[in-house]
């Protein structure tokens, strides 16, 4: 039997739906399942340009976000960043507020700058009206955009989801997240850098944003932490004591993390074989791409990939985009 080639993982870019340039679009769920024909081009992974925040307030379901799947049900609040691989529920019964924007609309400075923070809260009695009215009123203030809307009409969203976001890292809120991506435990120990004293102004935490950045550009070109060091022009010692300050995790443990989260990507989303995988991500050949993953995750690309395939969660159709 001839397995059928599977697409590598669509890149799915932002436009918004009248052609503006305005960098956020607010609306709800059910919208954006009709807008998808109905929802066929949502079910497959896809890799997001930008982001995703929505709020469940009615019916349940089932999100994926690199590999883990989130269960929603009514208070459930996700956020899908760029970059991360996500899947909608096939069986969508999902409603609420929806909001999809690009990474530069928030003001500096918000959870927006943090591309390992949770993917999921459950949001509590107190929290889901705060957090809900901060989305009305978004919805609001976007609903009533002229025709002709200014920067001032796009400052003012941004500062209205910039407090939404903000938000987002109070206390009682981080301590209900549900990470996603490189590991829990990378975004579990950034938040606890931040809230034990290490502040985005601290000049630790500044390292450790630089080589996080830096580390997201690079990981399929460079390994070494020495590179990453030399680049940023730090000492290898100081790039330890930020990274281990922020996650708990030394600087090599983390970019191996990054490394194999995207070789994960593309082995569960394409069909491409384990030497183009390694190849993409900059291994000189297979067997070092093998070593390389297995010593990280007790098993082989193929091991990984068949298991996939066994349990029914490897790769669905091509998405097209949510556009």
């Amino acid at each position: 039997m001839v397995r059928k080639r599977q697409p590598d993982i669509p890149d799915v870019g932002y436009a918004n739906p009248d052609g503006t340039a305005l960098g956020i679009e607010v609306t709800t769920l059910e919208s954006l399942w009709r807008r998808a024909a109905p929802g066929r081009h949502l079910v497959g992974p896809q890799r997001p340009s930008f982001h995703l925040l929505f709020l469940v307030t009615a019916g349940t379901g089932t999100h994926t976000v690199d590999f883990v799947g989130h269960p929603l049900r009514p208070g459930s609040l996700l956020w899908v960043r760029p970059g991360q691989v996500q899947q909608f529920d096939t069986a969508f019964r999902l409603r609420g507020p929806l909001l999809l924007f690009q990474p530069d609309f928030p003001p500096p400075g918000t959870a927006a700058d943090d591309p390992f923070g949770p993917a999921v809260w459950q949001l509590t009695a107190r929290q889901h009206p705060l957090v809900e009215a901060a989305l009305r009123h978004l919805a609001e203030e976007y609903a009533g955009l002229p025709r002709s809307w200014t920067a001032g009409h796009a400052a003012l969203l941004a500062h209205l989801l910039g407090a939404l976001l903000h938000r987002l890292t109070l206390p009682d809120l981080l301590s209900a997240g549900v990470s996603a991506g490189v590991s829990a435990g990378v975004s579990a120990g950034v938040s606890a850098g931040v809230s034990a004293g290490h502040a985005p102004g601290s000049s630790l935490q500044e390292v450790f944003v630089r080589f996080r950045a830096a580390v997201e550009r690079d990981f399929a070109s460079s390994r070494r932490v020495d590179d990453y060091a030399r680049t940023l022009g730090y000492s290898t010692r100081t790039l330890a004591r930020a990274t281990v300050a922020a996650t708990g995790l030394s600087p090599k443990t983390f970019l191996d993390r990054r490394v194999v989260l995207e070789a994960k990507r593309l082995l569960a989303h394409t069909d491409l074989p384990a030497a183009r995988v390694g190849h993409r991500l900059g291994f000189p050949d297979a067997t070092n791409f093998l070593k390389y993953f297995h010593l990280r995750t007790g098993t082989t690309p193929g091991e990984f990939r068949r298991r996939l395939t066994d349990t029914g969660a490897s790769r669905q159709p091509r998405a097209t985009g949510a556009e």
